[in-house]
């Protein structure tokens, strides 16, 4: 996991605020860039090599072998229009699955030098162990989002729309970055409403590695999940309480 992180981001760094750089947008709408495409292709081959019989689950190129005991998830750049607007707060996405299950995750910022890896006991951030914060009520707490918009549009806004008037400081600091900043300690919740499963598998062992707690939306298993919901132990009953009156 390690040598992937390092070769995707050095394959990805020098594409970041790029002036010639072309976006295209998908089928989804959603923006791509040879930083995203490139950086698949270069852990595919890299994982292909090293261990030919594990399967793969990119956001860009597909699935390969997806019902192998072992299977890597990859989302090259979370947070593409971030990227593309030259914010540096997206990432690179790496998760390794066991029998669907996954067990180590890593998010990797190579613009700022932060690699967090976790495997659902212990959390590391460059080399040192992180945890969540203890903040015990809402009205202390950070709370971030990806897009503000969409629970809106994917859940309940009224309800989002109240929790957001509880919390102390709400931000747009999102996608994988967000739940960086949750399980090193900078912030206390961290949510988005609508979600794929290459967004999500990384996040489970790292959340959970930092002390933290990590469900869907409605307080479910986030990894067949569609949206998720982040949280330090002592603030994450209160928020899916207050998501779903």
């Amino acid at each position: 996991m390690l040598e992937l992180a390092q070769a995707s981001g050095d394959f990805i760094r020098p594409l970041f605020g790029s002036p010639g750089l072309a976006v295209e947008t998908k089928a989804d709408q959603t923006p791509v860039t040879l930083a995203d495409r490139g950086a698949e292709e270069l852990m595919r081959a890299l994982i292909a090599k090293k261990f030919p019989g594990h399967g793969i689950i990119g956001e860009e190129f597909g699935r390969d072998r997806a019902d192998a005991e072992w299977v890597w998830m990859l989302d090259p750049v979370d947070g593409t229009k971030s990227f593309i607007s030259g914010v540096p707060l997206w990432g690179t996405l790496i998760a390794l699955l066991h029998r669907g299950e996954p067990v180590l995750g890593c998010i990797h910022q190579p613009v700022l030098r932060q690699l967090m890896v976790g495997d659902g006991t212990v959390t590391t951030l460059n080399g040192r162990a992180v945890r969540c914060r203890a903040v015990a009520r809402l009205e202390e707490a950070t709370l971030l989002t990806s897009d503000p918009l969409n629970p809106a549009k994917h859940q309940d806004g009224a309800a989002y729309a109240q929790l957001v008037q509880r919390a102390k400081l709400v931000r747009t600091w999102g996608d994988c970055y967000g739940y960086l900043l949750l399980a090193g300690g900078w912030a206390d919740v961290m949510l988005d409403p609508i979600m794929n499963p290459w967004d999500i598998a990384a996040l489970v062992p790292v959340v959970r590695g930092a002390g933290g707690v990590i469900t869907d939306w409605q307080g479910r298993d986030p990894v067949h999940g569609s949206s998720t919901v982040a949280a330090s132990a002592g603030l994450h009953a209160q928020v899916i309480a207050a998501l779903n009156p």
